[in-house]
């Protein structure tokens, strides 16, 4: 019996497996970028429900994904009001309000030798505080609203965003630049033609890694005081529960919410920088 729930298992991978392989070989174009990763994720899925099921794994241990999908559908509305909480409140705000105080920060340093020196320093010290030390201050700080919650997104995202927007605007050779001075351009004429557009692929990097830090920080936040709603807030009550359908439902709504926010990012960028070799390389 075990033999023959490990061969169907083993059955459905390398027959994924193989038409995938097929797929990436043969197919072009932006569909098979689409369909690749796609039947790579049902293939997953597929094998995580089958796992649970012929091996009758406990449910506390893991759900299988029917059951998830299940408790999604029934629970739509208390999902809905925890995402809005979380992403939209808390998340989506953080990251807005950091990543522009970073971009702006970033803009000062570049006239101030001074603050390069200074603020970044501390900036690399702050970025190092563990979450789980620095999000019960802020709780106590801004309350358990959503405020705190986008206070620690803020702290989360500020640092990296500045230092990728710090090294994109040195991201210009000196010939640029000598070139725009025998322009007679001045500095805010340097910065909008030349620099900026320079610095376009390191702003987007920065952008797409704080979309991660933004959900990290929001739902870790909540764990450490909230109101009764929110993704961190529900993933805390009902593990104590043991409903581990509705914790995997939580997570699963955030890791859909997570790669939509990354996905809008980069087809951003896809269309703003265009003309860099790393946007040409993927068309």
């Amino acid at each position: 019996m075990t033999d023959q729930r490990l061969a169907l298992i083993l059955a459905v991978w390398f027959g994924a497996w193989g038409l995938n392989a097929l797929l990436a070989n043969r197919a072009r174009g932006a569909g098979a970028r689409l369909i690749v990763p796609l039947i790579f994720g049902i293939t997953l899925l597929v094998l995580w429900e089958l796992v649970v099921v012929l091996y009758q794994v406990s449910f506390v241990i893991l759900p299988a994904p029917s059951a998830i999908w299940a408790r999604m559908i029934s629970e739509t509305a208390i999902l809905w009001a925890d995402f809005q909480q979380t992403i939209l409140k808390g998340a989506l705000a953080g990251y807005a309000i950091g990543c522009g105080a970073a971009f702006l920060a970033a803009l000062a340093i570049d006239r101030s030798g001074f603050l390069q020196r200074g603020l970044l320093p501390v900036g690399n010290f702050i970025a190092a505080l563990p979450i789980v030390g620095t999000a019960p201050i802020f709780v106590m700080w801004f309350g358990f609203g959503w405020q705190s919650k986008a206070a620690v997104v803020v702290a989360m995202v500020f640092f990296p965003m500045l230092v990728n927007c710090v090294q994109g605007l040195k991201a210009s050779d000196a010939m640029q630049r000598d070139l725009m001075r025998t322009y007679a351009a001045s500095y805010g004429q340097t910065l909008l033609k030349l620099r900026l557009p320079t610095a376009l692929p390191f702003v987007f990097n920065g952008l797409k890694i704080c979309t991660t830090l933004a959900l990290i920080g929001a739902i870790v936040a909540e764990f450490f005081g909230s109101p009764t709603v929110g993704m961190g807030f529900r993933i805390k009550i009902e593990m104590g529960r043991l409903a581990m359908d509705m914790v995997w439902a939580e997570i699963a709504v955030a890791a859909l919410a997570g790669s939509l926010f990354y996905g809008l990012v980069g087809l951003i960028e896809r269309q703003l920088t265009f003309w860099h070799p790393s946007q040409r390389r993927g068309r």
